[in-house]
């Protein structure tokens, strides 16, 4: 390959000049300007683009440097990160910067990384989780120095340029088969979480008297808290540090905690931080003020979360990653034994369903594609405000996360096409423009909606919303913030209480018809929990009297009806077409999700694919000829979910057949070979191209041959 004429030229200048720039007098910004940028350029990369590079914002707070200084993006994802360095250093010796790249780069899960003064130019495996006291050399895959530029130019082109990126190289390069064994970030800070659990809800319940329900509230919450601040320190909208002052002062920690909770109650929203007796959709949280624990738990989990022991860097830990992470969390519970003391077990539901089926990434992003994506095809932003998006089973919130994710990126690409139009909508940053606080804010509040019986997956599907709203803010933009805080009363984020609900998506208050509801008891009704989607204060009742959501996406659990209790079989065969004596409540998410969409509206959910062939799927097979099938992918056996052996499939169906068709077709036979995109393992890329089982095709007929 022929080296271009611009890198002779950097190598020259730098080899004639060599002493002024490795002198501790030039700085980053210099080497940056001079050198990485025309590196990059020379690579295909347009590095005035911030849909291609990202250039972080670097605030020093308390001399701890924050985010990396370049991250790489394909289709609006980071592929690596490029951390630099004065060429005074000696990056092949010294171990803090390589600490500090592989930190970013594990944080934000991705497979490569790079640090550079241009002198050097040394590239990390950042699925090997970094340890303090790690040697330069650990993890180390490649290292160049500046005259290799020229020399293994080739190389570096094949690995590093866009078109190299794009088409998958580094994650090929490192290969699939080397992660068998490494803890990813997902991983550690699972059990990291995990941990904490226990030895919150031990000491908590040692002194304090709490029922089951409150002891999972109050711990839960206290880890939600502590990880929003953590994450909003490393993104430079906390002071950096504050949870840290907090567990070292003389004081109890726990009295420090609620200070700093209060404080957030004032600056933030969502009822997350909500002490006051202001009226909200959600009450105020006086058990958490009241409550007791040792201070020794909290300094442990705390300074555990800050440089240098903590490998996480929390300004690039993804908010679908955090999502998946809680999602598993969730799959537990702690319970009180006769005499008051808490173990961890996991929930009767997990236990029967065999696991917790997290959605992989790519599912989400195939199934809002083809609902949001095709809903938004030739739209405007006006459209766009009146759509409705609804997960009924929510959990940690990723499909819900995934649909916000995507508004952003088509409202910012319409936006960038005419900036002028829509200056109130954008902010300038030095990499180019993005959304406004204010308009991430609208977006979220005007187009998500969710529904969960868990409440703790309520709460935690609207902190995954709320710190992806976040992403990318870094302090830095004081006069956005300010005015999103306006906007919302003086608080920065919205309160979700209206969008994300707690209730039992498939009862309603119908459920107790004919029964004394003074016959239950309150954990009981607890346990059934039933939601009036046509209430106008505790359902949805203004969207259902304008037609219903626009959008229907989810992965529903896949457990017996049996789980729901004593009475679901008699009112589910009253409410529903496709009722069976030994259904999976799937089924019935199936109807009602379809039941629930407006004219023109769109369902796609990934779901158990027994019902295709089991006894039980037959009254489903007979509702589904009266459908507008648009697709059903059948995944067979492949191991769609991670650790669980329940073999999914996708079924998508539209509310009438002049509906948009699917935003991203999958391939049926003879369909041409797809190309692998870049960021998928060789197992996603097979699943989600699979042929549908039998060669069905996505339509009434395919019914009606089971």
């Amino acid at each position: 390959m022929k080296v271009p004429s611009s890198i002779y030229q950097l190598v020259e200048k730098f080899e004639r000049d060599a002493a002024q720039y490795k002198n501790p007098a030039y700085n980053e910004t210099q080497l940056r300007v001079e050198f990485i940028n025309p590196l990059f350029e020379a690579l295909g990369w347009d590095v005035r683009d911030s849909a291609q590079v990202m250039h972080e914002a670097r605030v020093l707070i308390e001399g701890k440097p924050k985010r990396p200084d370049y991250g790489f993006r394909i289709d609006g994802a980071t592929r690596f990160f490029l951390e630099t360095k004065k060429p005074a250093l000696n990056l092949k010796q010294d171990p803090s910067p390589a600490y500090q790249l592989r930190r970013y780069g594990w944080s934000g899960n991705l497979p490569v990384s790079a640090l550079s003064d241009f002198e050097e130019f040394t590239v990390y495996d950042c699925r090997i989780q970094p340890r303090r006291g790690d040697p330069a050399s650990t993890a180390r895959l490649a290292y160049y120095q500046y005259p290799d530029y020229i020399e293994k130019w080739a190389a570096l082109y094949s690995l590093f340029s866009r078109e190299a990126v794009a088409a998958g190289a580094l994650r090929d390069w490192v290969g699939e088969e080397k992660t068998r064994g490494i803890l990813g970030v997902d991983q550690a800070f699972l059990r990291e979480m995990e941990s904490w659990r226990e030895i919150l809800a031990k000491d908590f319940a040692l002194h304090n008297r709490l029922t089951q329900r409150e002891l999972n509230h109050l711990v839960q919450r206290t880890i939600d808290r502590i990880v929003f601040l953590r994450i909003a320190e490393d993104r430079g909208i906390e002071l950096y540090g504050r949870l840290r002052r907090a567990a070292a002062a003389d004081r109890q920690v726990y009295a420090g905690l609620k200070l700093l909770f209060r404080e957030a109650d004032d600056k933030y929203n969502s009822g997350l931080f909500h002490f006051g007796s202001e009226e909200r959709a959600s009450p105020p949280d006086h058990l958490a003020l009241r409550a007791h624990i040792s201070s020794e738990p909290l300094r442990q989990i705390i300074n555990k979360l800050y440089y240098p022991h903590s490998p996480y860097e929390f300004s690039v830990l993804p908010a679908d990653m955090l999502g998946q992470v809680y999602e598993r969390f969730l799959g537990k519970v702690i319970e009180l034994n006769t005499s008051g003391a808490a173990r961890v077990e996991d929930k009767p539901e997990v236990r029967k369903a065999g696991g917790v089926y997290y959605t992989p990434t790519y599912i989400v992003d195939y199934i809002v594609q083809n609902t949001v994506g095709a809903l938004l095809q030739g739209k405007r932003p006006a459209d766009a405000a009146r759509l409705r998006i609804l997960d009924p089973a929510c959990g940690s919130g990723s499909f819900l996360t995934g649909a916000y994710q995507y508004l952003l990126d088509w409202h910012l690409d319409y936006y960038r096409a005419n900036p002028a139009r829509h200056r109130n909508a954008l902010r300038r940053r030095a990499d180019g423009f993005v959304l406004t606080t204010q308009e991430k804010r609208r977006i979220l509040q005007n187009n998500i909606y969710g529904v969960d019986l868990d409440q703790n997956a309520v709460e935690v599907s609207k902190l995954s919303l709320l710190l992806k709203m976040l992403e990318n803010e870094d302090g830095s933009d004081a006069t956005g913030l300010q005015t999103a805080m306006f906007a919302a009363g003086g608080r920065i984020l919205p309160d979700l209480s209206g969008n994300i609900k707690w209730g039992n998506s498939l009862i309603g208050s119908d459920f107790y018809a004919g029964k004394q509801l003074g016959m239950f008891s309150e954990e009981a009704v607890l346990r059934v929990k039933p939601f009036d989607w046509e209430s106008p204060e505790k359902g949805f009742g203004e969207i259902l009297a304008a037609g219903g959501f626009d959008a229907v996406i989810g992965n529903p659990p896949y457990v017996r009806q049996e789980i729901l209790g004593k009475g679901f079989k008699d009112y589910a065969k009253r409410k529903y077409e496709t009722y069976a004596g030994t259904a999976d409540l799937y089924t019935y998410f199936i109807e009602r999700g379809v039941k629930l969409l407006n004219e023109g509206g769109l369902f796609s959910i990934i779901v158990a694919n027994k019902w295709l062939r089991a006894r039980y799927g037959k009254p489903l097979h007979q509702w589904l000829k009266r459908q507008a099938i648009r697709e059903i992918i059948d995944f067979g056996d492949l191991p769609v979910f991670e650790q669980a052996t329940t073999y999914p499939c996708i079924l998508a169906i539209a509310a009438s057949l002049s509906t948009p068709q699917p935003h991203t077709q999958p391939p049926h036979p003879p369909a041409p070979s797809p190309t692998r995109r870049e960021g998928e393992s060789s197992a996603e890329f097979a699943a989600i191209n699979v042929v549908v089982s039998k060669n069905w095709t996505p339509s009434r007929e395919s019914i009606l041959a089971l």
